[in-house]
């Protein structure tokens, strides 16, 4: 029988959904995320993002959505005193468990990491279609690489981050287990938007 992994981890609540392999610039200015980062930074540590159910990003902790992604930072810089740059990819995707507050509001958690997405057989055409015209148009660099235009999952997490959707949209995208069924989903909001099929 397979030992379940738990880990502990600080929350960072977003209006903003962050998916594997997404890339996420981020300021960072109050005071426990400038702790949050310099530990994740010393410690090598992932820290977990989570769109915001009830609350704001600024002041008392917000309430954050039970299932989010993990974040490694990248890339960081302080360009003044008490501000972090970063640049976070998106890891694996987590249940939360159990959270608790600091007095300084920031969230940690256990949580539990939900497996990979099963690969699928084939890929929508029409949503690798849409990907590759937005790849094509707003740069390859703006992705994480490399880019996987025919794995399933790549593209849905792909699609799902860069269209127009809102907030709850994407994070039912991102709870989803099943690639084929978040390229259907968004097969069905493209053409809802009047995207027609190839060919």
């Amino acid at each position: 029988m397979q030992t379940e992994r738990v880990q502990e981890i600080h929350i960072f609540p977003l209006n903003a959904v962050l998916f594997p392999d997404g890339l996420l610039p981020l300021k960072v200015f109050e005071q426990r995320y400038i702790e949050m980062t310099k530990a994740c930074l010393s410690e090598n540590r992932p820290f977990g993002v989570c769109l915001i159910k009830e609350g704001h990003e600024v002041g008392i902790a917000a309430v954050p959505e039970p299932v989010g992604c993990l974040a490694a930072i990248e890339h960081w810089d302080m360009p003044q005193l008490g501000v972090f740059q970063l640049v976070a990819r998106g890891g694996e995707r987590f249940r939360i468990r159990e959270m608790r507050v600091a007095p300084n509001h920031l969230i940690s958690a256990e949580i539990e990491p939900i497996p990979p997405d099963a690969a699928a057989d084939t890929v929508d055409p029409l949503c690798r279609e849409v990907l590759q015209a937005i790849v094509d148009k707003v740069g390859a660099e703006r992705f994480s690489s490399p880019l996987r235009l025919d794995d399933a999952a790549w593209i849905g997490y792909r699609l799902a981050e860069v269209l127009p959707l809102e907030a709850r949209v994407k994070q039912e995208l991102l709870e989803l287990t099943d690639a084929d069924r978040r390229l259907e989903r968004l097969h069905a909001l493209l053409v809802k938007q009047g995207i027609s099929d190839p060919g």
